[in-house]
């Protein structure tokens, strides 16, 4: 008789009304709004947005959308989950343990998400003092896909810059694909196809 709890699926992470409200699943989505195509992630345009595509140096590879917005900045990444089971509950504790490693410090509280993660993260820049950062991890487990975003700015810290970046967040839509995927890859993002080149910096305003 084995005491090991490894193989115990965890439970899905979600507000309860997801997929009326986001995070979107595709099939979820309005078919007729206008989207920026990412590949993994479709992003909403509006007006003062502001996105940013994290590149991998040696691959080029795009790693993470950042969107800044209203005095905040969130950065949005995609993962393939399994279909029954969630991500969250086990990535939020190591995110929490890494921090902790780095000398920072943890709060799980909850958010409009779920469970949550407000950090306090040393910054370390020669010739400079010591100082820190505050930021808030959210996570959502969709049908087949993990969406985490990592909060800044105003929105880590003021009530009202934190309920536009939550609707930001709210307003994302994960496109899994059918193409098998082990759970915690990240699903594959792309530079938009109206983007020159991969370090792309493109206002997002509404039409």
């Amino acid at each position: 008789m084995s005491d090991s709890t490894e193989d115990v699926p965890s439970p899905k992470s979600a507000p309860d009304d997801r997929s009326l409200n986001g995070p979107f699943d595709v099939s979820e989505a309005n078919a007729v709004r206008p989207y920026v195509d990412l590949g993994g992630v479709k992003i909403v345009p509006r007006e003062g947005l502001h996105l940013r595509l994290e590149v991998e140096e040696g691959t080029k590879r795009v790693v993470a959308v950042g969107l800044d917005y209203a005095g905040s900045t969130l950065q949005v990444q995609p993962f393939a989950a399994p279909r029954s089971s969630g991500l969250w509950h086990e990535i939020r504790a190591q995110i929490a343990d890494q921090i902790r490693r780095q000398g920072g410090t943890t709060q799980e509280r909850s958010g409009p998400f779920g469970p949550e993660l407000l950090a306090d993260i040393p910054v370390v820049a020669p010739g400079q003092p010591q100082s820190s950062r505050v930021a808030r991890f959210v996570g959502v487990d969709g049908p087949r896909w993990f969406l985490r975003g990592v909060i800044a700015g105003e929105g880590a810290v003021n009530a009202q810059a934190a309920a536009q970046i939550e609707d930001l967040f709210r307003s994302v839509v994960v496109v899994r694909g059918g193409t098998p995927m082990p759970p915690r890859d990240l699903i594959p993002l792309h530079v938009p196809a109206q983007a020159a080149g991969p370090s792309v910096g493109t206002p997002l305003n509404g039409v």
